[in-house]
């Protein structure tokens, strides 16, 4: 990694480019995917949302949205996590998520859900939901649910359909 890139928590200014590195990466389907529906009216930063930025140009972002599962509080939902693919595999996501999931340990989340490859996201804990465990508002792999507890023993007292808090 570049001593010249800095990692840090996102600022409303910086929205325009989160979405210009959205757009490019992920494309137009984006929005049709179920973790975006659960996001659709929830602020668009939280105090976990970061970016790796080289001088002005952002080259990694990762969103986090306060959710509740079943109307229990104390859970975040990770995504979407982008990288420029010019600096993929460089551990600019690696960091950003590690860094934004030890500050939620810190305050007291117990609970990450996300859509996504259980093959990267081992690495920070995060493993399949059981079946029929958590719902969201549309199709999804269930095999794609995964959920790192912040707090041993977590787990178990998320049971429901996965929220995000409104602003």
């Amino acid at each position: 990694m570049s001593s010249n890139i800095l990692h840090r928590p996102l600022t409303p200014a910086d929205l325009a480019q989160v979405a210009d590195l959205n757009a490019r990466v992920l494309g137009p389907g984006r929005f049709t995917r179920t973790a975006y529906r659960v996001r659709e009216g929830a602020p668009a930063i939280s105090r976990y949302c970061r970016a790796a930025l080289l001088g002005s140009r952002m080259i990694a972002a990762v969103r986090f949205t306060h959710v509740s599962i079943g109307g229990t509080e104390g859970a975040l939902l990770l995504g979407p996590l982008v990288v420029d693919p010019e600096f993929a595999g460089k551990g600019h996501g690696r960091q950003l998520v590690g860094e934004a999931l030890e500050l939620a340990r810190a305050d007291g989340i117990r609970l990450v859900v996300l859509v996504g490859d259980e093959p990267y996201y081992a690495r920070f804990g995060f493993h399949p939901v059981p079946p029929g465990q958590m719902l969201l508002p549309g199709p999804v792999d269930p095999k794609r649910l995964l959920a790192a507890e912040l707090a041993a023993g977590a787990l178990p007292s998320f049971r429901g359909l996965i929220v995000a808090k409104r602003a």
